[in-house]
């Protein structure tokens, strides 16, 4: 009875596949691993040996041609077989069977073993055997290798486990056998593994609202160097005191509200069809925790002093680990700081904080080569990065703001003004 060989799924992302090459033609005799023809796919080009024995009978796709997984590729059965029905039955099952079938389906079973489609591969060390001991190459290359007095079990395999392929044989080469023989085979010891968990809520909410943030708002992004040699002496007199203690963090939430205030067009939102420009200075300070991120807000930043700045991120940092934040704690931003300095990163870009027109992306500070006066001396930089929506602020707005915020920082006696 006639079999019909359908296009195979050769790879895992495979939908459809171009015959390159026919090595057979309609009338030609054809034996189970028997090379056929090679098929392009995806990913490579690959020898595609006969499963069924007989006459092939009819070719289904011409070279060159491209049709989807399982399209009627070939029929092979008896010489001089009737395949009208199989013809007319092909057409109409083949788009049903396509999204089900990885591989050609028989109608019966074969008088021989079916062969495995053969992928060209890079060759493996050695000549891969079975668990019987028989070593694995297909009919073809056994064949070829026996015309051309080449001792087989000297060649490697590049097919599906080490199996000995056509192209094998002709590729071979006598005095490289040694070579190839001596390279050490790789066992692995792991296998392939992996967890799933459950996505949680604030996870969830987290996706959504950057996503919507990142493809609704038209990105961009301003970076600045600024020099915190001055900060870093203002810090240590304020904490060597010992009544108060401030962070770095602490003084660029002060000098962001303050600068928010000389710069209205960055402490806004687009609101669709107008935007607000907030004229009061509520900053967002990122949280990281376990589940995620959480930006409990610091009201009125402008109005506070850098202790009082200090405490409140201190409260709202123990209220977040222990899942006591309340909607009130995160409400009503106006701009949004993140700042990863802590964690070694001397610069990164952060996606804006809806419905913030802008957030801020503080490094870590860095020892580094600066010309003062005339000489290069060690400095101490940090990088800043404002993430802006362009559809409310304009570069020069942005660039504006960033120079206010160096001032501050690079001259911390104006926060105190």
């Amino acid at each position: 009875m006639a079999e019909i060989d359908r296009m195979p799924k050769l790879s895992d992302t495979m939908t459809e596949g171009t015959v390159a090459k026919w090595h057979k033609k309609v009338g030609d005799t054809v034996k189970v691993g028997e090379l056929m023809a090679e098929i392009e796919t995806d990913k490579a080009t690959m020898d595609y040996e006969s499963p069924y024995n007989g006459v092939l009978l009819h070719i289904g796709v011409e070279a060159g041609k491209t049709v989807p997984i399982n399209a009627l590729l070939a029929i092979v059965g008896k010489q001089g077989e009737d395949i009208t029905a199989l013809l007319k039955e092909s057409a109409t099952a083949a788009a049903p069977v396509a999204a089900t079938a990885p591989a050609p389906v028989a109608a019966a079973a074969a008088p021989a073993p079916v062969a495995a489609p053969v992928a060209i591969a890079t060759p493996v060390a050695e000549p891969a055997y079975a668990n019987n001991g028989r070593l694995k190459a297909s009919p073809l290359a056994k064949k070829i290798a026996e015309d051309k007095g080449i001792d087989i079990t000297r060649v490697a395999g590049s097919g599906d486990g080490g199996r000995i392929v056509k192209r094998d044989i002709e590729t071979y080469t006598p005095g490289m056998a040694a070579s190839v023989a001596a390279a050490p085979i790789f066992v692995a010891a792991g296998t392939e593994n992996y967890t799933e968990e459950t996505v949680s809520q604030m996870r969830k909410t987290i996706a959504r609202r950057l996503s919507d943030s990142l493809f609704t708002a038209p990105h961009f992004f301003l970076t600045m160097d600024i020099d915190m040699d001055n900060a870093m002496a203002a810090r240590k007199g304020i904490n060597d005191k010992g009544d108060v203690k401030i962070s770095f963090n602490d003084m660029v939430v002060k000098a962001c509200a303050m600068a928010l205030r000389k710069h209205p067009k960055v402490n806004s939102s687009w609101r669709g069809e107008s935007i607000r420009y907030n004229e009061h200075v509520h900053i967002g300070i990122a949280v990281a925790v376990e589940d995620g991120l959480l930006v409990p807000v610091v009201r009125f930043a402008n109005e506070k002093g850098l202790a009082q700045i200090g405490a409140e991120v201190k409260v709202f940092a123990d209220k977040a680990k222990n899942k006591k934040l309340q909607p009130v704690d995160w409400e009503g931003n106006t701009f949004t700081i993140s700042n990863l300095g802590m964690f070694g990163i001397e610069e990164f870009t952060a996606i804006i904080n809806t419905p913030d027109a802008c957030i801020l992306a503080v490094g870590g500070i860095k020892q580094v080569p600066v010309v003062k006066n005339g000489a290069v001396v060690p400095g101490n930089v940090m990088k800043v990065t404002l993430s802006c929506d362009h559809r409310v602020v304009d570069g020069a707005s942005g660039a504006a703001f960033l120079q206010t915020l160096k001032d501050y920082l690079e001259n911390p006696v104006m926060m105190l003004v």
